[in-house]
């Protein structure tokens, strides 16, 4: 009787520990998709550097254009 009362509260510690390591696996499953999603969203709403160098290079040029614009708007009316 003494061991199988033995036997019995070592079953049931055992499944308690499979129990709470099957629980805390499948949480360690779910942690890595959300991680995992999270790092797909973020990828979506950031640019990248070369994006940001490119549109920076896309407005310096327009300013470029811009100031020889106004360099010949200058030179017309010293001109004059």
């Amino acid at each position: 009787m003494d061991m199988t009362l033995w036997n019995i509260i070592l079953t049931a510690a055992l499944a308690l520990v499979a129990w709470f390591g099957k629980t805390m696996w499948a949480e360690q499953q779910r942690l890595s998709i959300l991680v995992n999603r999270t790092r797909e969203e973020i990828a979506k709403e950031y640019v990248t550097k070369i994006e940001v160098h490119a549109d920076i290079n896309r407005v310096m040029d327009r300013l470029d254009a811009l100031d020889a614009k106004i360099d010949r708007l200058i030179e017309n009316r010293q001109v004059k």
